[in-house]
């Protein structure tokens, strides 16, 4: 009889107060990597295979609420109720810059091609800084209908997706014109937003519903209600065939994403 296998889980302890955002880097000639963001101000890096801490940036004097790397995670960034988004060196934990806002910054997202870092928060606007010329003032898109929760980009850095703190929906814009050219529609503000590694869903966490979109026409492809009120839902990245989500229960749910079975947690 073949033995039920157990599978323990990584655990890596060192942020203080509650952990509030995670990014895994695309894999990189030195494997991948894990950044996560917590209200301890203090980002950490770690090996994303392992756990193994890596380093701590320390700059921020808030709770930090978004966090990233960039393609080669070679760089980090992160958003922080200190109203700044800072720009740091992944490899020396350095401070390369840092970018004042006017209020809370909630989210943060490199584009793809690394160049740009994309930012929004409680002041209701999408910032547009270009890494090449740090000091520069950024692009400025002012016309989001609420406080911004979650940004990311789309389409080669043509599209951004934006989703707000009490109102539901996420909002396409044009980054050419700036203007909001598509808003999928949703019940309860979304929580969670990403667009799949292959580029053709976007999975969306509103209320106590898991919603996949398509990339490219923006139609609803599948809806699922959840057990509970969902604050995060990721796609599985390489097959596409199963989805998690998390929420207020404090359990992460595996789905199937072609049925929407539950099948572990």
């Amino acid at each position: 009889m073949d033995k039920k296998r157990t599978v323990v889980p990584l655990v890596c302890h060192g942020h203080s107060r509650p952990v509030v955002d995670l990014f895994y880097s695309p894999i990189t000639p030195d494997g991948f990597f894990l950044i996560s963001a917590s209200k301890d101000s203090s980002p950490m890096l770690r090996n994303g295979e392992t756990g193994d801490w890596i380093g701590t940036f320390e700059g921020h004097k808030g709770a930090v609420w978004s966090c990233c790397l960039d393609t080669n995670a070679l760089r980090a960034a992160s958003g922080s109720a200190d109203f700044s988004a800072k720009l740091w060196d992944a490899l020396s934990g350095d401070e390369l810059h840092s970018f004042e806002h006017k209020h809370i910054v909630r989210s943060c997202a490199f584009s793809e091609d690394t160049h740009l870092l994309l930012t929004g928060g409680v002041e209701k606007i999408l910032r547009i800084f270009d890494l090449n010329r740090p000091d520069a003032p950024p692009r400025e898109v002012d016309n989001s209908p609420g406080s911004i929760r979650t940004v990311a980009w789309l389409h080669s850095d043509q599209t951004i997706l934006s989703s707000c703190t009490d109102i539901g929906g996420v909002r396409l814009w044009d980054v050419r014109s700036g203007k909001i050219v598509q808003t999928l529609e949703t019940k309860s503000p979304v929580t969670s937003s990403e667009v799949s590694q292959d580029g053709r869903y976007i999975t969306t966490a509103d209320g106590s519903t898991v919603k996949f979109w398509d990339a490219n026409h923006f139609g609803l492809v599948k809806s699922y209600n959840m057990p509970c009120n969902i604050e995060s839902a990721s796609l599985e990245p390489k097959l596409g065939n199963k989805f998690i989500a998390g929420g207020e229960d404090m359990w992460v749910h595996i789905f199937d994403f072609h049925t929407g079975e539950e099948i572990g947690r």
